[in-house]
């Protein structure tokens, strides 16, 4: 496929990181532009119904926003090195590891970089060179300023409370370490080359936790595993040949991810069950096909060993529809090697989550009418 590709994005934000890293494995031509204020405000908006990044613009002049449709669109497209495992077991828990990377980490990345003011130093002078590149340095300030109340005023929603800090810093420290002893052993999540599942996890961990000094340094270093592991995924080494790289044999998944794995049937599972619940009760009353709020109200779920609160977003409930689109893809065969491995970890209650049918617009879902697939 030829053509330049375009991705509008800034290196701080979390799911630019996934999706400079997916175009950079997939050895796609493509120029990265930093948002300013006109293409965020009227370009962006204007071309995908909300002013978001990243968004890739394609060579034929199409403009996409959110990462797993950008991610969609150039698999489709693209067959080399693809990203998708052929075995059941993999290919679904890539797709479930890609929707915990992208929605129960958001808390966790604000949290480290809004809670220790020597991150703002970073994020200000990234931001303001992008967004208002050939203004002064105090009117770019003043605008970084303006980004930053509003990004600080959605912490709350998503959790980044004061009295959670210390749930939220004990879980996270748990989950790094099992992170960290994953890739000891393991170049990828699943094998020698990365999955979706990566590209998920990626996002968090490259510009969030992986760059703002705090995360970087008290975090991210003390791991060299994992800090080897996102610098690969933010620089990956040409593949050579025409075979890529093997994943585990035997659509195996490493022993070294099964407690992440029992954590994520844990923990997020009740996530997308709570989510769920409010969104049908919502359904009940609310315009068809009308867009939902963007959050709804508190749902309290398990965090390590303690409980954690924040709103209910329909759009992560989108996430999960992905995941089990691939499931009621599969051959029974197939699906009776997902669902027992989802009963090994404690998961299984996954396939019974009946979930309204959701179609996205920009950041927000909305029901799809009936019998709309």
């Amino acid at each position: 496929m030829s053509g330049l590709y375009t991705l509008y994005g800034w290196h701080l934000s979390y799911f630019t990181g996934k999706a400079m890293c997916y175009l950079r494995y997939k050895q796609l031509p493509f120029e990265q532009k930093a948002v300013d204020m006109a293409t965020l405000m009227w370009r962006i908006k204007r071309k995908t119904g909300a002013a978001v990044m990243p968004v890739l613009v394609t060579p034929e002049g199409e403009w996409i926003n959110d990462t797993s449709r950008i991610i969609d669109h150039v698999e489709a497209r693209v067959a080399r090195l693809p990203v998708h495992p052929a075995t059941p077991v993999q290919r679904f828990a890539s797709h479930l590891m890609e929707a915990w990377g992208d929605e129960w980490w958001v808390p966790l990345a604000m949290h480290t970089r809004w809670t220790y003011p020597e991150n703002y130093a970073l994020f200000e002078r990234d931001a303001g060179a992008a967004l208002l590149p050939y203004l002064p340095g105090f009117v770019q300030r003043r605008a970084v300023n303006l980004v930053a109340k509003k990004l600080r005023a959605m912490l709350h929603g998503v959790g980044v409370r004061p009295a959670q800090f210390s749930v939220m810093d004990a879980w996270m420290l748990g989950m790094l370490d099992l992170l960290d002893a994953h890739f000891e052993q393991h170049r990828f999540l699943f094998g020698e080359r990365p999955t979706l599942g990566d590209f998920g996890l990626v996002g968090t961990m490259y510009g969030h936790l992986g760059r703002d000094p705090w995360p970087a340094r008290e975090l991210i270093a003390p791991r060299p595993h994992l800090r080897a592991w996102i610098d690969r995924m933010a620089e990956p080494v040409p593949a050579q040949g025409l075979t890529p790289p093997a994943l585990q044999a035997d659509d195996q998944i490493p022993l070294t991810l099964v407690p992440v794995f029992q954590a994520i049937a844990r923990e997020f599972l009740p996530l997308l069950e709570g989510i769920n619940a409010q969104v049908k009760a919502k359904l009940l009353t609310w315009p068809a096909g009308q867009l939902l709020p963007r959050g709804l109200a508190d749902v309290e779920v398990p965090m390590g060993h303690g409980l954690f609160r924040r709103a209910a977003l329909p759009y992560t409930l989108w996430m999960a529809q992905r995941t089990l689109d691939v499931f009621r893809s599969m051959e029974p065969s197939g699906q009776q090697q997902v669902r027992a491995w989802l009963a090994s970890i404690g998961g299984e209650h996954l396939l019974a989550l009946d979930i309204p049918r959701l179609r996205l617009h920009g950041v927000r879902v909305a029901a799809c009418a009936a019998g709309v697939t």
